[in-house]
């Protein structure tokens, strides 16, 4: 079909549950297993610095909703992260295309100096896309998992150092923590403390899912863990995930990231989860090196796209 046969614009409010239909039927129909609940849609719509009515965009034919693009600026490093949905019946009509130069559009006004798009690394005709837009391949990250049941722990109790949840009020020790351990790392984005609160009272997390690892008590390593328990109810499988490992670049070289490592490994095994899974940087050695030390295997590569906007 020709491109007048649908619409670009921004995102209203009212378009809500045909959003979270455009998502519910998508999975549904390429069979991938994903799932996201509308709770987790509208919390990834929310929190400090997001604006969707003038940072998401829409496709829309005959009052339906059949793809986005959502732009996610990160203004401390001029950098605008793109992630974008085309529904299943709708592909092939140019509508990608035409959304992701809108939503680069959007990033020139905000005056970002690049634009990044991640893409599993089997998705050739996002990868092609991408491609015939300017973009290239920049980085690689592994997605990796370890059975639970495959893993025996150390007595992370016989350690100097204290693990336990995080508690209210340490969320800017924690931000402190995280963008020191991240200052050198690629597509870092600093976050503010503010950021921090919002994200541990998320659906799918708490204090408690952040494991701290304690040196006379202060925090100076952290495991922060996720549990979707509303996927894992959809999908009936019980899958957890280690979303951070960060460690005060004072206190490295002591053990301390694998023992903070485990206790996070060790928080998902009580709470039932089955299987744990992380993101890595390919090219980050010394991560890679501890994951697999406890058994953790790569599933699955992704690849960062990036171009220009200077």
């Amino acid at each position: 079909m020709g491109c007048s046969s649908f619409i670009i614009r921004n995102y209203r409010s009212s378009d809500f549950q045909r959003y979270v239909a455009l998502h519910t039927e998508t999975a549904e129909l390429d069979a991938s297993g994903r799932h996201i609940s509308p709770t987790a849609l509208a919390e990834n719509l929310e929190g400090p610095g997001r604006s969707p009515e003038t940072d998401l965009f829409v496709a829309e034919k005959h009052m339906e909703i059949i793809a986005c693009a959502n732009l996610t600026p990160e203004l401390s490093i001029k950098r605008a992260v793109l992630d974008g949905l085309v529904h299943t019946r709708h592909r092939r009509e140019g509508i990608a295309t035409q959304l992701l130069h809108r939503a680069m559009e959007r990033a020139k006004e905000l005056e970002m100096r690049v634009v990044h798009v991640n893409v599993p690394e089997t998705s050739i005709a996002a990868k092609n896309l991408l491609h015939s837009l300017g973009f290239n391949c920049v980085r690689r990250f592994l997605e990796m998992s370890l059975e639970l049941s495959d893993i025996h722990l150390l007595d992370i109790e016989n350690t100097s150092l204290l693990c336990r949840p995080l508690q209210c009020g340490e969320e800017d020790r924690l931000a402190q923590i995280q963008n020191r351990a991240f200052a050198e790392t690629w597509g870092f984005n600093p976050n503010t403390t503010e950021e921090i609160a919002y994200r541990v009272n998320l659906s799918n997390c708490s204090h408690d899912h952040v494991v701290v690892a304690c040196d006379e008590g202060k925090p100076i390593a952290y495991c922060w863990t996720l549990i979707d328990q509303e996927e894992n109810a959809t999908t009936g499988k019980r899958v957890g995930r280690l979303h951070m490992l960060g460690v005060d670049p004072d206190c490295r070289r002591k053990g301390i990231g694998k023992t903070t490592l485990l206790a996070g490994v060790s928080f998902l095994r009580n709470k039932g989860m089955e299987t744990a899974i992380l993101t890595v940087d390919s090219e980050n050695k010394p991560a890679r090196t501890l994951h697999e030390s406890l058994g953790f295997r790569i599933w699955l590569t992704t690849e960062w796209y990036e171009k220009s906007l200077i």
